[in-house]
């Protein structure tokens, strides 16, 4: 293909070199090496058994009990946050309280996964290239285990219900309103694309400021670098459906920001602009985010993205029956560096518009990097593939490509092996907490039935999350509301009881 005047060729019109498509042998064990991260996802979905209730959720719990879904939306907008989306969904878990805690873990990581999956297979045969049975599998599963349990705190971004609807599925959600335009054969294909662009948009928008601002950068350097990235066949396509969907982000985002409870927020946080952008604030931001920067680039299971890409590059051919173009061949250099570029900008933006809420705190409040932290593992994956693509293109013997196949599916092996041992230590303290909670569960239920206004609650935590009695017992919230749970008046510090 022809970019300026220069021909550029496209690595895999040499696929014939390196021999036919890969056979039944690959795919099996390229299906048995998937089977390793899928079975991590399902111990790690079924913890969530052990997940109760801690921090905000004990205020949404009553809330949802006496006035519904709808009284928490109304909550949210009028007087909390102004994020309307954030409270439909939080209103769905709290619906089903116990139940509705214990099952988010299991149904939040099927979605993700369920979206990331045809994600990857359309973005490959987008490119008119071909894999064998089971890598899209591979890369997707690697994919969400890496981002819902590499991060140091995996209880708070993925087992808390209420920080996982806010900053994990927020970006997921997101990347997965791509799923229409990538499946578009035809004009009507492509309307819908732009429809749900919109909508999905307005509903990020009112789902999480973080996420949304996330969306905006990368929707901004898609209609910037388009012509860089995609054939001129789609270009105009694209960048329309980018547009659209900074449209919805930009309509959902003016609907919270102008609502009530966005403005309660900032009052109660000033969260003004002109202090956000004052320059030691912004020189304060950006060494935060180096801190962060510093943790999660010395995460070193986050090694297995950049294996299951080089799997994928290794495995790839072209689909000599895919038709047009999408994508410009590639130029891994050009892309990588724009990558890196949008995740950086991102993740300084979403600490600089964090900061008025949690300050020095950022680098420990680890459930508000996975608005960005998404796009990190993606362009390691990238990473990955386009080093599969230059081995399966260098010249020498087959043994040698089979040879870093081999260390690359080593390399997934012990990530989730790695990912498996904290998660397995998490597991305990968890099941330990729901047991204790269990028990003073009852037992606050039966004071309740008897009559009594008052009862002791000793707090219970797991993983950094808040209880009622806090720091030394100053800290009272949410004490009020585990008090309207149960029906009391008034909960006392267990610990001081005599």
């Amino acid at each position: 293909m022809a970019v300026g005047a220069t021909r550029v060729t496209d690595p895999d019109d040499e696929d014939t070199r390196h021999g036919g498509a890969p056979g039944a042998a690959v795919s099996a064990w390229v299906l048995a090496l998937a089977a390793l991260p899928l079975a991590l996802l399902v111990a790690a979905s079924a913890l969530g058994w052990y997940v109760r209730p801690s921090a905000d959720e004990w205020c949404f719990l009553p809330l949802v009990r006496d006035g519904g879904i709808t009284g928490l939306v109304d909550r949210f907008y009028s007087t909390d946050n102004g994020r309307l989306a954030n409270g439909l969904l939080v209103g769905l878990y709290a619906k089903f309280p116990v139940a509705g805690h214990q099952a988010y873990a299991a149904v939040s990581a099927v979605v993700m996964f369920g979206l990331l999956w045809p994600l990857t297979a359309l973005l490959t045969r987008r490119a008119r290239l071909r894999a064998p049975r089971g890598t899209a599998l591979l890369v997707a599963a690697m994919t969400t285990a890496l981002f819902l349990l590499a991060t140091p705190n995996t209880y708070k971004t993925f087992y808390w219900p209420a920080a996982s609807v806010s900053h994990t599925l927020a970006p997921v959600l997101a990347a997965g309103a791509a799923l229409p335009l990538l499946a578009a054969r035809s004009r009507r294909g492509r309307i819908a694309a732009l429809a749900v662009a919109l909508v999905a948009g307005v509903f990020l928008g009112t789902l999480s400021e973080e996420a949304s601002l996330v969306v905006l950068v990368v929707l901004g350097a898609v209609v910037v670098a388009a012509p860089w990235v995609f054939t001129r066949r789609v270009r105009r396509t694209v960048r329309v459906w980018a547009l659209t969907g900074a449209a919805g982000v930009a309509i959902g985002t003016l609907v919270l920001v102008t609502s009530p409870g966005s403005r309660n927020r900032r009052e109660r946080h000033g969260a003004e602009t002109a202090s956000m952008l004052a320059p030691d604030t912004l020189l304060t931001c950006l060494k935060l985010f180096a801190r962060v920067l510093e943790t999660v680039l010395t995460t070193w299971q986050y090694a297995g993205a950049v294996a299951a890409g080089v799997l994928l590059g290794l495995l790839v051919r072209r689909r000599p029956d895919a038709g047009p173009a999408v994508f410009l061949p590639y130029r891994p250099l050009r892309l990588l560096s724009l990558g890196a570029l949008v995740f950086l900008v991102c993740g300084y933006l979403c600490t600089v518009i964090t900061y008025p809420v949690f300050g020095a705190k950022i680098p420990t409040t680890e459930r508000t990097w996975n608005d960005y932290l998404l796009l990190y593992v993606l362009l390691l994956v990238a990473a990955g593939a386009f080093l599969g693509r230059a081995v399966r293109r260098a010249a020498g013997p087959a043994a040698a490509r089979n040879g870093v196949a081999a260390a690359a599916a080593a390399v997934c092996a012990v990530t989730v092996v790695g990912l498996a041992v904290p998660l397995y230590d998490l597991g305990g303290d968890m099941r330990a907490r729901a047991e204790r909670w269990d028990r003073q569960d009852r037992y606050l239920r039966e004071r309740a039935a008897s009559g009594a206004r008052t009862a002791p609650y000793t707090p219970n935590s797991v993983s950094r999350m808040l209880e009622p009695f806090s720091r030394g017992g100053t800290y009272q919230w949410p004490a009020e509301c585990v008090a309207a749970y149960y029906h009391l008046d008034q909960v006392t510090d267990g610990r001081r009881t005599p």
